[in-house]
């Protein structure tokens, strides 16, 4: 049998944003922080609880039955009780049977409701990710600080602000209207790519790569993907991406932790059900006349998938990019389209191509210029660049491929 201090970590993962989801539902949202005190004073029940008379019949039903006590106990101090619940539910013992609201149907609603309110227009994209990172991913303060490179305080006051904003703006949860929800989604949608992101290239010093948030923006997106307003081309699209991605997490990491660049990895270890799922709905996403940047940057990610003998694909690769930044420019794009350039033209036009960037703040910039200089025989150039881009590196993970990259231009 297993022992508390194994499963209460893994229920923590799969249970903290349902239940903060269903009591919010309760509660209100302006109680959202509540429900978050109340999950967690749960789950610290349970480990002294299951330390002291061991593991109940049904550990996932236990916590939702403390909580929903909790949660009661609370409302009956605020003298509001009588409005909210009947007065005999608050006597119910730890139960090993789910309550009706604690269904998987009703967890899926209250959390697709509690997505489209923490991802509300009016609440900073920031605070957004961080209410993603804390409300529907479970993580502590602690490990939300570290993503965002802050301090405790800072990530503390920035949650602070985004619910008080919730409050002020005194919404109900539910979803949004229907003349609202497309552009709503287009938010949530936002934030799920930002969050995956995070997961994917770690903002974290000395992390380059955290399954946990990529595999629950995967999750959120594919909860989206179940209501049938929210099946849309662009999450479709959007989820495409996420699986072309994360097909190569086994690939991306050297033994030693160090990352290894596109052109470094074995594709062997590639994920291949995971491409294929990206083609099934990348193949989904090309219905109707709907067309974003989740859908420009799958199909690029779907050529990456493509072996270097297939004669067209840097050629794709370099047209998608064109098209995506008509649609929305960024800097990044505007990087990986050089390198794509180098690919199917020759490193001397993306050269000519990479001064006119302008980006001499970012390591990803001289980390290309250094290779495409290389590529082009201009070697104290490449190692110029090389220099300069490690010492602008954030992270060891960035700034160790970069040294990498400097040592094999020294051989």
């Amino acid at each position: 049998m297993s022992l508390p201090q194994e499963i209460l970590p893994q229920l923590f993962r799969t249970e903290f944003s349902k239940m903060v989801a269903v009591l919010t539902k309760q509660l209100g949202l302006h109680e959202m922080a509540l429900a978050e005190d109340v999950v967690s004073e749960t789950f610290l029940q349970a480990s002294e609880t299951w330390r002291e008379k061991g593991l109940p019949a049904n550990p996932t039903a236990w916590l939702y039955t403390v909580a929903k006590n909790k949660a009661l106990t609370h409302l009956k101090r605020q003298q509001v009780f009588h409005q909210k619940v009947t007065p005999e539910v608050l006597h119910d013992q730890p139960s090993t049977v789910l309550p009706e609201e604690w269904s998987d149907e009703s967890i899926r609603d209250k959390q697709l409701q509690m997505i489209f309110a923490v991802c509300h227009p009016e609440i900073p994209a920031p605070a957004q990710i961080g209410l993603a990172l804390r409300i529907l991913c479970g993580l502590g303060i602690d490990e939300i600080a570290e993503a965002f490179l802050e301090s405790k305080e800072s990530t503390n006051k920035r949650l602070y602000r985004a619910r008080q904003k919730l409050k002020a703006l005194q919404m109900a949860m539910e979803m949004p209207p229907d003349d609202q929800l497309p552009a709503r989604l287009e938010q949530v949608a936002a934030t799920l790519y930002l969050l995956f992101n995070e997961g994917y290239h770690s903002s974290v010093t000395n992390t380059t790569l955290r399954r946990d948030l990529c595999l629950e923006a995967m999750r959120l997106n594919l909860l989206l993907l179940q209501h049938p307003a929210c099946d849309t081309p662009m999450v479709r699209a959007l989820l495409a991406l996420m699986c072309f991605h994360a097909s190569r997490f086994d690939a991306r990491l050297n033994p030693e932790g160090a990352i290894l660049l596109y052109e470094e990895q074995d594709r062997n270890l590639w994920d291949w059900n995971l491409v294929k799922r990206g083609e099934v709905y990348l193949n989904r996403a090309a219905e109707g006349d709907q067309l974003s940047k989740y859908h420009l940057e799958a199909a690029i990610a779907y050529w990456h998938t493509q072996p270097d003998t297939v004669a067209q694909k840097w050629t794709q690769i370099l047209s998608y990019y064109n098209r995506l930044l008509q649609v929305e420019y960024s800097p990044i794009a505007a990087l990986n389209r050089t390198y794509a350039l180098a690919k199917a033209q020759g490193p001397q036009k993306a050269i000519a191509e990479g001064v006119k960037l302008d980006l001499e703040h970012s390591h990803f910039y001289h980390a290309l210029m250094g290779e495409l200089y290389a590529a082009n025989g201009q070697y104290n150039k490449a190692k110029l660049s090389l220099d300069k881009g490690i010492s602008l590196a954030r992270s060891s993970a960035d700034r160790e491929v970069l040294v990498r990259k400097r040592s094999r231009l020294e051989a």
